[in-house]
């Protein structure tokens, strides 16, 4: 099994690495005129998995479903613990069908995700690079988000193959439709904001609820629509504080009991200064209470959806990797997986649905 890769280089011939089981050679190769391109020379034998960034739930199905459709297919997976952390490191065990059985249900990821800023150097990539050549691995699937692909795209640059599956509960990767977690995250919210609902009736209060998305307000949009939201507080979309005082007086004034205000982390008007601003206006009309779920989101047994979901793109990144492609991201149209480019399907933050933002607040009237 050998697979080579080409960094282009102007016009001129230049060396190429070439991966075998338990070492590496160099090769000349001719000129490209556009690059960097590599080339497979035969199946994957062996090839490894692991999560990064912040953990979501699915992505045991999507582990498992890498595992099972691998080992269906003659090839021996790797599964790598701790994220890029343990690339660096070489924590590295072979799973098997019997490893992933029983996981399809949990929260979290039987791998671990943390944090590396070694990996970020172009030194901490090449040992991440070396320990993968050493253990005769070919090829490599990551299991996660934005950042998480980037560290992919570099590997790729290095000249290992790497494929991309999203996994976040921000849903902030314009390439695909949805990410795996995002599901579970939204039925997790909007459970929690139905009980917040029931007590701000009871009391005659206005409740501020803190949702995950720092740069994209998909899951707070969606949680707002879903759970009947007076307002959301969007990053994309800048609100005065003013703006929220009005609309409160004015929902108060058409007979409603509660008012729920839906806040991505990343809004502008931060949720902490709103509760302070409505509880400490002079006539002392608006009590206003802070409810962050914060982390609660990503934990929890998955949904059905985020399940097949999950299922769905593990089983397309093997197929991904066996039929020679790199640098490619495994995605979710609607009714079929697909693969594009990872920086092409990272080249754009996510921006917010301004017809369904819209809707959203003439349904809150």
């Amino acid at each position: 099994m050998r697979f080579c890769f080409a960094h282009d280089q102007g016009m001129e011939a230049r060396n190429v690495l070439c991966y075998r089981s338990g070492g590496a050679k160099r090769f000349q190769w001719c000129r490209r005129e556009r690059g960097p391109v590599w080339r497979r020379l035969g199946f994957v034998d062996r090839m490894a998995v692991l999560t990064s960034g912040g953990d979501a739930p699915g992505m045991n199905a999507a582990i498992r479903a890498v595992v099972r459709v691998g080992t269906a297919l003659g090839v021996e997976v790797v599964g790598v613990s701790m994220g890029y952390a343990g690339l660096l490191t070489g924590q590295m065990r072979v799973l098997d069908a019997r490893t992933v059985g029983g996981i399809l249900q949990h929260g979290g990821t039987i791998l671990g995700t943390a944090r590396s800023p070694e990996f970020e150097s172009e030194e901490g990539r090449r040992k991440a690079l070396e320990n993968l050549v050493t253990r005769g691995v070919e090829g490599l699937i990551v299991i996660g988000g934005d950042g998480s692909l980037r560290g992919a795209h570099e590997l790729h640059k290095l000249g290992f193959p790497v494929v991309g599956v999203p996994a976040t509960i921000d849903n902030d990767i314009p390439g695909t439709q949805i990410a795996i977690g995002v599901d579970t995250a939204l039925n997790t919210a909007i459970e929690a904001i139905d009980r917040i609902k029931d007590t701000a009736s009871s009391h005659h209060r206005a409740f501020i609820v803190e949702v995950m998305g720092r740069h994209c307000g998909y899951l707070a949009l969606m949680a707002g629509m879903a759970a009947g939201a007076e307002m959301v507080l969007l990053p994309e979309v800048e609100t005065r504080v003013e703006a929220v005082v009005d609309e409160l007086t004015r929902a108060y004034a058409r007979g409603k009991l509660h008012f729920i205000v839906i806040a991505a982390e990343g809004s502008a008007l931060k949720a902490h200064y709103l509760r302070d601003y409505l509880s400490e206006l002079e006539d002392g009309a608006f009590e206003a209470r802070l409810t962050v779920l914060g982390h609660v989101l990503r934990g929890g047994s998955p949904t059905a959806f985020d399940r097949i979901l999950a299922t769905r793109l593990g089983a397309a990144a093997v197929e991904e990797l066996r039929q020679g492609n790199s640098d490619r991201l495994v995605t979710y149209g609607g009714s079929k997986s697909n693969s594009v480019d990872i920086m092409k399907a990272l080249g754009d933050r996510c921006g917010v649905d301004m017809p369904l933002y819209r809707l959203a607040n003439m349904l809150a009237k």
